[in-house]
């Protein structure tokens, strides 16, 4: 199913973005007989990881906004349509549709965001059929080594932009230092991109963290929709883990933190991407969301500000709370900058008709985004672009939940709010 939603229409009614396997087109009305330049953003708007897609309708109706649906290029001004498909939260699917964004919908660039599930698989079609592509909200690693890039070649049409494992196994290497523990970790490492690059004993959690004389209770790869984590809470228990980290999807985290209550696995600290990023996810376990800890890699806090439509990163998430009437969330300064750095890359290529020329003004790109600079020479390797790191801890505010920075030992212009505390 496709549907083509005016501007006019978006800004009077506020159109839902399709869900499930719909296709939709974000466009403008035709500036005279101009070319229309055709942008692809492959998202999960449904499955396991959908809560990273709930600010996409916010995000896109607000770039329309900012740019009337016209991009001006060499002193011409271009209609631009943004043509969103779902990926379902599936690989396969984020493939499929990606190979329709170009050979059908035939984009001038493609985009993609929202862990190694989906970025990975719309890249590698990218690269194949030599097509523009930008990506975030992955980490580097699996990104880049998770599609066979090589160090010394990087890839050629393919950008990405955040951070990487490193500084995550830092943040989370600190926010353990801070409460007194016995250094035992129980891992929760599923098998999958992130899970597989997590637990890599060269470029994951393991050697670091034998290093730093903490101990790793790792029972190997499980299924990231399982539902069953008995195996693992007694072995965690008998190693006597007073840490907990991991990288799973919410819905499984909370099936595991339920069980652990059950099972009584007390941990004083757990630090698990994925699942304690989001504040309805929080919510959802009550009481038992407080104290929970995680990676932050942007909050209303971050001295940035939008290239796209000048605001601060506070003023950006206090829209988007009245807007919607839910709290920020950290994906939502990503969708931002991922339109950010591409509409930049569009307006600088001397010919954004022309892939070679758009893949080259990405390449070139050095862009102040409300993430963050993003400047693809400075590595840490070919085609990727880091962006700052600090972590913090949920804490009970009112009715809901509020998250605090509690570590910024890799990024020290956001101050810490408070300090940790442990679990029980």
């Amino acid at each position: 199913m496709t549907k083509t939603i005016s501007r006019r229409t978006i800004l009077k009614s506020g159109a839902a973005i399709a869900a499930v396997a719909a296709t939709e087109v974000i466009t403008a009305p035709a500036v005279l007989a101009a070319k229309t330049i055709k942008i692809g953003f492959v998202t999960p708007q449904t499955g396991q990881i959908a809560i990273f897609a709930e600010p996409d309708k916010f995000v896109l109706d607000q770039v329309m906004k900012a740019t009337g649906g016209q991009l001006k290029i060499d002193g011409r001004n271009f209609p631009f349509e943004i043509i969103v498909k779902d990926s379902q939260s599936s690989s396969n699917r984020a493939s499929t549709v990606a190979q329709d964004l170009i050979n059908s919908d035939q984009v001038n660039l493609i985009t993609a965001t929202s862990t190694p599930e989906t970025t990975n698989p719309v890249a590698s079609q990218a690269e194949l059929s030599e097509v523009p592509c930008l990506t975030n909200d992955t980490p580097w690693q699996p990104h880049f080594f998770g599609r066979g890039g090589d160090p010394k070649k990087g890839f050629n049409w393919t950008y990405h932009f955040f951070w990487g494992l490193e500084d995550i196994i830092a943040v989370y290497q600190s926010i353990w230092s801070k409460g007194k523990t016995n250094g035992v970790v129980a891992a929760l490492w599923p098998n999958d991109a992130d899970g597989n690059a997590w637990g890599d004993p060269k470029i994951g959690f393991p050697g670091p963290a034998e290093k730093a004389g903490q101990k790793i209770i790792d029972t190997g790869r499980f299924d990231v929709m399982s539902d069953n984590f008995s195996a693992q809470i007694a072995a965690f228990k008998a190693a006597n883990a007073e840490i907990v980290t991991g990288v799973i999807p919410p819905p499984t985290f909370i099936t595991f933190w339920n069980q652990a209550a059950q099972q009584g696995f007390k941990p004083k600290i757990v630090t698990v991407g994925k699942a304690l990023e989001f504040p309805q996810a929080i919510a959802a376990m009550g009481d038992r969301g407080a104290g929970l800890a995680v990676e932050v890699w942007w909050s209303p806090k971050h001295p940035f500000n939008s290239g796209l439509t000048k605001q601060t990163s506070a003023e950006l998430a206090a829209e988007y709370e009245k807007t919607t009437g839910r709290p920020w969330t950290m994906p939502l300064a990503f969708k931002h900058s991922l339109f950010e750095v591409a509409i930049n890359a569009l307006q600088t290529a001397k010919d954004p008709f022309n892939a070679a020329a758009v893949r080259d003004a990405l390449k070139a790109t050095s862009y102040n985004s409300v993430v963050g600079n993003i400047d693809f020479s400075k590595g840490p390797v070919p085609n990727i672009a880091k962006t700052p790191l600090v972590g913090g801890q949920w804490s009970k505010a009112g009715n809901g939940f509020e998250l605090n920075i509690v570590e910024n030992s890799l990024f020290k212009d956001i101050p810490v709010a408070k300090e940790l505390v442990l679990l029980g």
